[in-house]
């Protein structure tokens, strides 16, 4: 995107000089010269670019505003905003150099007493209706890209409001869900082994959803501490997480797990943004960094085919604490 808007610049520029350079071969005025003398020749062509580019950035300005709608990737709504841009800009210095007269005069008023000077006026003032058409669509043409301009100033005021906190508290797990890969392959017990660490969605939920994703990990099982209540949460030594780190929503996408007990740490979530690291052995608890809350636990359960599925919702919405400040 920011090639392309260096490219238009670029040709912003060569357009500037070649027009510039047509500038300097017109004969300059005579300061002189009786103002009623005076003609400043209408360009077509010039006005047919300047309507064309005003045009242009209407368009990307709408285009903007349906991508905006539609929530498509925000490089097409940079793009279309800033080629809106670009377009006007184009326009503003198109007419500025061919449209809009560069010269200064005083022109006294006088009275129109003598038959020719009126005949004079009225044959002026006729000549000058044949222009309409063109300054009607100029004036068009630039009314659409301000109004497109316009729309794409306010149209991301909505995106103030309503606040998302429920949405992004919100999570798509529930008692039975089956627990998937990447790839939507189901996770078996049979395949993991203890300090196994993968990441597992809902099945058939959007994967880009904050509250999908958990990180699966297995233990020792004889390592594991859980409350009473949570104790039918952990099969055969699984334990899940939400993925999503409590401290700043950074995904946690490192496991620390002990090769050699007597020397090593204890296992360990670790999330690489701010280092916060968390107990998966002992529900998620914060052990390190500036995490507030520990990571909220998923309940496991193993179903007859030996697949991982979810024993009821997550025990605390995901991602940091301030998401839920208003």
């Amino acid at each position: 995107m920011i090639a392309l808007l260096g490219r238009l610049l670029a040709l912003i520029a060569i357009v500037r000089r070649v027009l510039l350079g047509r500038g300097r071969g017109l004969p300059a005025p005579e300061p002189e010269a009786d103002p009623s003398e005076r003609r400043v020749p209408a360009d077509a062509r010039a006005e047919a670019i300047v309507a064309g580019l005003a045009l242009g950035a209407a368009a990307a300005a709408v285009a903007f505003v349906v991508f905006y709608v539609v929530d498509a990737d925000t490089r097409l709504l940079g793009l279309t905003a800033g080629l809106a841009l670009a377009l006007v800009a184009a326009a503003l210095l198109v007419a500025s150099l061919r449209v809009v007269p560069q010269v200064t005069e005083v022109e006294e008023r006088a009275q129109l007493l003598h038959p020719d000077e009126t005949g004079r006026a009225a044959e002026d003032a006729r000549s000058a209706g044949e222009g309409i058409s063109r300054r009607r669509l100029l004036t068009a043409a630039g009314g659409a890209a301000a109004a497109g301009l316009g729309a794409v100033a306010v149209v991301p005021i909505a995106s103030l409001g309503p606040s998302v906190a429920d949405r992004l508290a919100a999570s798509p797990w529930r008692r039975g869900r089956l627990l998937v890969d990447e790839e939507d392959r189901p996770l078996r017990v049979d395949d993991l082994e203890t300090g196994a660490f993968v990441t597992a969605f809902p099945q058939g939920a959007d994967k880009r959803d904050l509250g999908s994703p958990v990180v699966v990990v297995r233990l020792d099982p004889r390592t594991i501490q859980l409350r009473p209540s949570r104790r039918s949460w952990a099969p055969l030594g699984f334990v899940a997480y939400s993925k999503i780190c409590t401290h700043a929503g950074c995904a946690v996408s490192e496991f620390r797990y002990p090769l050699y007990q007597p020397t090593s740490k204890a296992p360990g979530l670790v999330c690489p943004c701010h280092y916060s690291t968390f107990d998966p052995a002992s529900e998620g608890d914060v052990t390190f960094g500036p995490a507030g809350r520990p990571l909220p636990q998923l309940p496991l359960a193993v179903d007859g085919a030996r697949q991982l599925r979810a024993a009821g919702p997550l025990s605390a919405p995901p991602g940091p604490a301030w998401w839920g400040v208003k």
